[in-house]
């Protein structure tokens, strides 16, 4: 059964919210260590990161309530054709409704708009379930990281075709 939720663009009362998903989630699944993107600067401010150029930040939304987000962004020190999938994670009150693969098709649109062609991302040993959609959505896996992003902690790489 599917919950009705909705996927919006980021606002700036949003912030808060998915700063505080982010430091709940991540430690769910051991990355809250250096290395991880829970220490990145944006993750108090999303909204202003991702009004950049070729970006894109959305929020899942349930009865009012923020419970998840995902986003694009040129990938740091890539290729400009090759965007990243950034700070995709969900409360679990997110997970097991259709969130995660209505958000990836979110943020896959978005990456063509923003005129890439490739959209890469990095993840962790043990996100089994967001492996799960990766794959179901296209994207194959790397042996090595690409671009510079800081998160030397993750162990597993990705990207597709757009």
């Amino acid at each position: 059964m599917t919950s009705a939720f909705l996927i919006r663009p980021i606002e700036p009362r949003d912030n808060a919210a998915m700063a505080a998903i982010i430091r709940v989630v991540m430690p769910e699944f051991g990355a809250d260590g250096p290395g991880f993107a829970i220490h990145d600067a944006e993750v108090d401010t999303l909204h202003a990161a991702y009004s950049q150029p070729r970006s894109s930040y959305f929020v899942v939304e349930r009865d009012g309530v923020v419970i998840g987000g995902g986003g694009v962004a040129p990938l740091q020190n890539g290729e400009p054709d090759v965007c990243e999938l950034r700070k995709m994670y969900f409360l679990p009150a997110a997970r097991g409704i259709g969130a995660g693969s209505a958000m990836m098709q979110r943020c896959l649109d978005a990456a063509r708009a923003h005129g890439f062609k490739r959209c890469y991302l990095e993840t962790l040993t043990g996100m089994d379930a967001a492996q799960v959609l990766y794959k179901r959505s296209g994207f194959t896996t790397l042996r090595a990281p690409l671009g510079g992003t800081g998160h030397f902690s993750c162990d597993r790489f990705f990207i597709r075709e757009l």
